[in-house]
């Protein structure tokens, strides 16, 4: 049967990789699915020209927390008290 052929040839194309999943039990979908992320704010962008907005933007998606400094507090008078 040609299709059983066809599978036989496939798994033994793929014989490497399917005993590495089997063995480590680990897969790539983790990396596929940062791609996937990667790819659609690259299409909703519709071409960025900044590649620092086009960063941010993708770390803002992918869901990377970063520290920012606290903005200092204006130093000036206390307003009056009018009763």
């Amino acid at each position: 049967m040609p299709e059983l052929t066809r599978l036989a040839t496939t798994i033994s194309a793929w014989q490497d990789e399917v005993l590495a999943y089997h063995t480590t039990g680990l897969s790539n979908g983790p990396t596929e699915a940062v791609n996937l992320l990667i790819e659609k704010v690259r299409r909703i962008g519709h071409g960025f020209r900044n590649f620092d907005n086009y960063r941010l933007r993708l770390l803002l998606r992918c869901g990377v927390k970063w520290h920012t400094q606290r903005t200092a507090r204006i130093q000036g008078r206390q307003p009056r008290l009018i009763a």
